[in-house]
């Protein structure tokens, strides 16, 4: 463990386990350090390193927290740490376990549905800090309550947005947790509103996933997801894998596209990982997933259309928050 990350840990720690013996305030100034934007995580070239890092720098941003409960920018870190933790290492790991361990395959993504439930946990609590009663409003009237979120609030929305989507996709035996499409829908949608553009695409990127299983939206959902795809490319200069491996899996598996599906893959190996040190992990883990799509393409392309299955499980845009869990 380096030094410095040892020291904060143990200053963390202390802070939570003496409670009065450190101020408030030097617990916040680590948070902040935490927080901070920086890309020590994202522009790493080893997935597996990052891996085994981000769970202990999880830990403990949730060590601060039980002594700065209310710390904004920690609450936006480990809400999107835990959600891109869950999806790039825990979901993606249950989906190549499947044709081996069906067993195992279901109880990592049961993992990765807690784990994204923890992260949604932490967004709402993060929107709490300007929206007193946020979550119960939520609930009442999702649409009316998300006009008063202002674009300050835009990571918190889609990461929020992000944690519970994915957390519903892959809950297909807990109605209960179904029920709740429309309360994240009217968080990203929010998000969408207030700063489409935001970071390089990444709510355009969510939304290539979720288009074909929104409920009653007008218009063709696969144009709309085209249009997200379109979007998101542009925001990005093309330099994000995610936005075609988004579209090949909830696209052109569903249209049984088969071409599509392989240039799409292809064009997203094409992509440098280097070009962009700030997206390079992200950019190496979606290539990854690009490599096991394209080795399945017999088992997912039928001769004749299936029927569209509903709502798979979604994508999650990884990005510049990767270097913020560090």
């Amino acid at each position: 463990m380096p030094s410095v990350t040892r020291a904060l840990f143990t200053v963390a720690v202390t802070a939570v386990a003496a409670g009065c013996s450190i101020s408030h305030m030097a617990v916040n100034k680590i948070g902040n350090a935490m927080a901070g934007s920086g890309t020590t995580f994202a522009s790493d070239d080893d997935p597996e390193l990052i891996e085994a890092a981000v769970p202990f720098s999880l830990k403990l941003m949730e060590s601060l927290l039980e002594a700065s409960p209310r710390h904004r920018g920690l609450l936006l870190a480990t809400a999107s740490g835990f959600t891109q933790y869950a999806y790039a290492f825990v979901q993606q790991e249950a989906d190549r376990l499947e044709d081996q361990d069906v067993a195992a395959a279901a109880a990592a993504r049961l993992r990765a549905r807690r784990l994204y439930l923890r992260g949604r946990d932490y967004g709402i609590r993060g929107l709490e800090t300007r929206h007193k009663g946020f979550a119960a409003a939520l609930r009442s009237d999702a649409r009316a309550t998300v006009q008063g979120a202002t674009r300050e609030d835009v990571p918190l929305l889609y990461w929020t947005a992000a944690a519970w989507g994915a957390a519903v996709s892959l809950s297909k035996d807990d109605p209960d947790l179904i029920a709740d499409q429309p309360l994240f829908e009217a968080l990203i949608d929010r998000a969408l509103e207030l700063d489409e553009s935001y970071d390089s695409g990444s709510i355009h990127a969510f939304l290539i996933s979720y288009e074909p299983a929104r409920q009653g939206a007008e218009g063709d959902p696969y144009q709309r997801a085209r249009t997200h795809f379109d979007r998101a490319v542009s925001l990005s200069d093309g330099q994000l894998a995610g936005p075609f491996v988004s579209y090949a899996e909830a696209v052109d598996v569903n249209r049984q596209d088969r071409a599509e599906f392989e240039t799409m893959l292809q064009k997203a190996l094409s992509i440098d990982p280097d070009a962009r040190k700030e997206w390079r992990l992200a950019n190496l883990i979606m290539q990854r997933r690009a490599r096991w799509l394209l080795s399945r393409v017999d088992d997912l392309f039928l001769e004749k259309p299936g029927e569209d299955s509903g709502m798979r499980p979604l994508t999650v845009p990884l990005g510049r928050y990767l270097g913020e869990v560090r």
